[in-house]
């Protein structure tokens, strides 16, 4: 049975939404599911755009079908490659032999790296500026590397202002039957999922995200629809979700406010941190977030460091160094090139404590542009009154730094 959406005159969502897969490139948690999003123009020449993952394959192909309505598919617009949205690219092939392929010169190498048979098809190689034309509309190409794979192009149809914009402006999250961003409440349900998704899958590769934002502001006045191959299609209030892309790109903190990461092992270094926000709430900063580093999957985490601009990090010592899970979320924020916040620490040992210092040490050497503040409160297995000074000039510390 087919399940397509309309997203425009003659174009059609047509793919497919998930709830089965656990893990997000078998490393994120999505427990509420994604869309993989491909789109059909009908026009005088039939257009797909991308496929989806293998796993879809099969609602994607009835969706198609239905449209098409026993005529051929004459285009085949690979915009980006990854298996989530190239997976189902043999099947396309083999159900329609004469679809004409067209995608960038890389893409077109990782399709046969892939195993996909293209050479059989005549295969269109386009770059940067060329357009091509299907009857009514005609569309431009703009190359889009490293957001996120080399290969990637977005697609920009100038006849009804679609962008289909590969895997910028997507979220976690199936659609279940909406289609558009204003038939959520994207600001409430949908926000941390689409930062999540961002800051994870692309957030390493910043400046390529801000070099296609102004690519776009080029052309924003014609865009009309946003098509992202995960998460909901934008009609309207673009510059919205534009500008949260452009802090995330920047690196630039979402809000100001605290994230405080604890690793504890039995529950000191936890109390710390309890005692930290509660004195931070006092002063007035309530935007406090606490998060176990040992039960919150790093996603998560690397999410909410994004988002926030102040940064506490709470530790133990084990085995003369950061806790394992510290320090995993530490290499995380290096991998996805955080950088802007300021960070405070607290740090527990029983015989050497020294989680704070090689906390202190990986944030001045391998993360960029961060700022450390001088107070530190330290622990010597747990929190004692005599502690109380040491905790309040670290949570005036903070304050401070936030006006």
């Amino acid at each position: 049975m087919h399940c397509v959406r309309t997203v425009t005159d003659h174009l059609y969502w047509v793919g497919a939404n998930d709830h089965r897969l656990h893990l997000f490139e078998n490393i994120h948690p999505i427990p509420r599911g994604v869309s993989y999003n491909a789109y059909l123009l009908l026009d005088e020449k039939s257009v797909l755009f991308d496929t989806v993952d293998w796993s879809a394959c099969r609602q994607l192909l009835e969706n198609i079908a239905y449209l098409l309505d026993g005529k051929p598919l004459d285009y085949l617009v690979i915009n980006h490659m990854e298996p989530d949205h190239g997976a189902s690219i043999e099947e396309i092939l083999l159900r329609y032999p004469q679809v004409k392929i067209i995608s960038t010169e890389k893409a077109f190498l990782l399709m046969r790296q892939f195993g996909f048979h293209v050479d059989g098809h005549e295969c269109i190689e386009v770059k940067e500026g060329d357009t091509y034309t299907f009857g009514a509309h005609t569309v431009t190409f703009v190359a889009a590397p490293m957001v996120h794979w080399p290969e990637a192009m977005v697609t920009f149809d100038v006849t009804n202002g679609a962008l289909f914009s590969a895997d910028a402006f997507g979220s976690f999250i199936a659609l279940d039957g909406k289609l558009f961003a204003d038939e959520v409440n994207f600001d409430r349900d949908w926000i941390d999922e689409a930062r999540r998704y961002l800051t994870n899958i692309v957030g390493k590769y910043g400046p390529h995200i801000q070099l296609l934002l102004k690519k776009a502001g080029g052309i924003l006045d014609q865009i009309k629809f946003i098509c992202p191959l995960h998460g909901p299609v934008w009609r309207k209030d673009f510059l919205y979700f534009i500008d949260k892309y452009d802090k995330w790109s920047r690196y630039e903190p979402e809000v100001k406010g605290v994230m405080l990461a604890y690793a504890s092992m039995y529950g000191n270094t936890e109390a710390a941190a309890q005692a930290l926000a509660a004195k931070l709430c006092e002063r007035g900063v309530t935007d406090v977030a606490l998060y176990d580093v040992s039960n919150t999957h790093v996603s998560y985490l690397i999410s909410e460091a994004f988002k926030y601009s102040h940064i506490v990090l709470a530790s133990v010592t084990y085995n003369l160094g950061i806790y394992p899970v510290m320090h995993n979320l530490l290499m995380d924020m290096k991998a996805l090139n955080l950088q802007n916040r300021t960070f405070a620490l607290i740090e527990n040992g029983s015989w050497a404590c020294k989680s704070g210092d090689l906390m202190q040490k990986f944030i001045d050497e391998e993360l960029k542009n961060m700022t450390v503040l001088n107070e530190r409160l330290t622990l010597a297995s747990s929190l004692h009154e005599s502690k109380a000074a040491e905790l309040d000039a670290l949570a005036d510390a903070i304050v401070e730094s936030m006006k």
